[in-house]
């Protein structure tokens, strides 16, 4: 008897940018660029937390995991991005396809849950201050954290369970510069309204149960703020929140937008675009918002700098 499951098509083939091929040597360069800078500055984040005990605190604790993340996030689609851009084997396999689709939606809801994490950190410290140190403990930090990862992760092994039963007659073109759900559902040649059901009930777990607990930290720490009696204790509380705040607000916009709908919908360039923003442009940006914002961080690195500088003159 014949398996209907059985997987046909045996490789898939991305169709990246075609509106600018002529762009070509200036987008290997652009992609280079952002990988190279976002892999030093994440690690040079995980370096300084590491190496400074005034930063051993669960603020900078879940900031070394998001710097992590990051590192593995955008490690998943621009390697191969780049490989595609300058030559011309734009070609994947569908055992290579599931994997690139399984870590990066992995680490996409590991991060909607870290956020999440990190947001109910703030409430903690800045709602209950004097409780802070007992409450926010090593022992739940680390607790905190492993959660993150492994919901992310059993997660997207129950989309992935599903969409890599379904078969792939042909054609076998996707249309996006990665393998990502959407692409892949269009080219599924059988029902996959089951595989599509439970990636958007389990897309909306998982990004709304989060963004619910992001949500109601900040009317909880926003509501503390405003009852400090003075305009500097204001500030200081609400700079403390401010840059995982603007994080947030990036995140969920795109991913909402990209991934809390049936997917059922055909892979347009501006889908491309919103993929971008969250999958390249946010670990860019992500290590300038929580540096420029935080002064601890940025005044080590002043220091260090400062450092080298007057080393170098004397030298």
């Amino acid at each position: 008897m014949e398996n209907n499951n059985t997987t046909q098509v045996k490789e898939f083939f991305l169709l990246g940018f075609p509106n600018l091929l002529e762009m070509q040597i200036l987008l290997f360069i652009f992609f280079s660029v952002a990988y190279i800078l976002t892999v030093s500055e994440n690690i040079l984040i995980i370096l300084i937390i590491q190496l400074h005990t005034n930063l051993q605190k669960p603020m900078y604790f879940f900031l070394s995991n998001l710097s992590f993340l990051e590192i593995c996030y955008i490690s998943v689609t621009v390697p191969n991005l780049l490989v595609n851009v300058l030559t011309d084997i734009k070609t994947i396999s569908f055992s290579g396809c599931m994997t690139q689709l399984f870590f990066f939606i992995s680490l996409m809801c590991t991060e909607c849950v870290l956020l999440a994490v990190m947001a109910f950190d703030r409430y903690i410290a800045v709602c209950y201050p004097l409780h802070y140190v007992r409450i926010m403990n090593h022992e739940l930090c680390v607790q905190l954290a492993a959660f993150s990862w492994i919901a992310g992760f059993v997660t997207t092994l129950i989309k992935i369970s599903f969409i890599s039963r379904l078969s792939f007659c042909g054609p076998n073109i996707i249309n996006h510069f990665f393998c990502d759900i959407s692409p892949m559902l269009n080219l599924a040649c059988i029902d996959m309204s089951v595989a599509e059901m439970v990636d958007f009930i389990l897309a909306l777990v998982i990004l709304l149960i989060p963004l619910l607990v992001t949500v109601m930290s900040y009317i909880r720490i926003i509501y503390s703020i405003l009852k400090i009696p003075t305009s500097v204790g204001r500030q200081k509380a609400f700079s403390t929140c401010a840059s995982h705040l603007t994080v947030v607000t990036i995140f969920f916009s795109t991913t909402l937008f990209m991934y809390a709908r049936p997917k059922k919908a055909k892979s347009v360039d501006g889908n491309k675009i919103v993929s971008l923003l969250y999958a390249v442009f946010t670990p860019i940006i992500n290590p300038f918002i929580y540096c420029l914002r935080n002064k601890e961080i940025w005044n080590i690195l002043n220091k260090y700098f400062c450092c080298k500088r007057v080393f170098t003159y004397y030298k």
